[in-house]
């Protein structure tokens, strides 16, 4: 009975709704995403989008009104597939807010992903993300989205790989990914720092040398070095997180 209260508690599962479901083979059958869907801690599943289309070709685009170039998603199939994932509903209908799906859409014109938007979105048990592609999606979606997420101020082909970048962000905010709180704890952008200096065997190496008081055994010292060497690191690469942070 524990095992399951446990297991309830690990539990996220991810739809990832795209026109293109052969890009994501074996994409997280490797590394620590694998490890997590054989342990059932996170279970992903990949929905063709034409499956919910009602045109009898399975047809998802069509030509932009006004004219233009490119082709545009259709808003029907992935409402249809949305509802099918049980999302329409009141969010009152949920005693707990983050057992309610949350509906991701990946966009250039959406909000771009940092760690704050990752720690939000790993609360939730079920994760939903649109994948666009040709020249959109049909801006009436967004009313059937929670939020619209780029990873960057640049344009893809398409919605599949900022997807995987948003899966593996937020696989590794859950806990049983990765074995030690710590080691989520003192990545680069946790708490709002660049990630402090590492080094390993052998502690000279063509004439570099690993910092001696890495060597000394002495875990106050060594705790202090590394809060000044991220700070020091931030302020040299990327100071305007020192200005977030303040």
């Amino acid at each position: 009975m524990m095992l399951l209260s446990i297991m309830a508690i690990l539990f996220m599962k991810i739809d990832i709704l795209t026109i293109l479901p052969n890009m994501f083979k074996n994409i997280f059958s490797e590394s620590l995403i694998g490890k997590a869907i054989n342990s059932k801690i996170l279970n992903i599943t990949v929905i063709d989008i034409r499956s919910f289309s009602s045109d009898k070709h399975k047809k998802v685009d069509d030509k932009p009104f006004g004219g233009g170039s490119g082709m545009v998603i259709k808003v029907e199939p992935i409402y249809n597939a949305i509802r099918k994932l049980g999302v329409i509903k009141k969010n009152n209908t949920y005693r707990n807010p983050y057992l309610r799906p949350y509906v991701v859409c990946m966009s250039p014109q959406g909000k771009t992903l940092n760690n704050k938007i990752i720690k939000y979105i790993s609360k939730f048990k079920h994760l939903i993300i649109v994948c666009g592609h040709y020249e959109g999606i049909d801006e009436r979606v967004v009313n059937y989205v929670d939020e619209e997420i780029s990873i960057g101020d640049y344009v893809l082909t398409g919605g599949e790989i900022p997807a995987m970048v948003l899966v593996d962000t937020v696989a590794r905010m859950l806990p049983g990914v990765i074995k030690g709180k710590d080691s989520v704890q003192n990545d680069s952008f946790f708490n709002g720092l660049l990630d402090y200096p590492h080094y390993t065997r052998p502690s000279v190496f063509r004439g570099y040398v690993v910092p001696g008081v890495l060597l000394s055994g002495n875990h106050k010292k060594i705790e202090e070095w590394r809060e000044k060497e991220a700070l020091k690191r931030t302020k040299e690469r990327r100071p305007e997180l020192l200005k977030r942070r303040n």
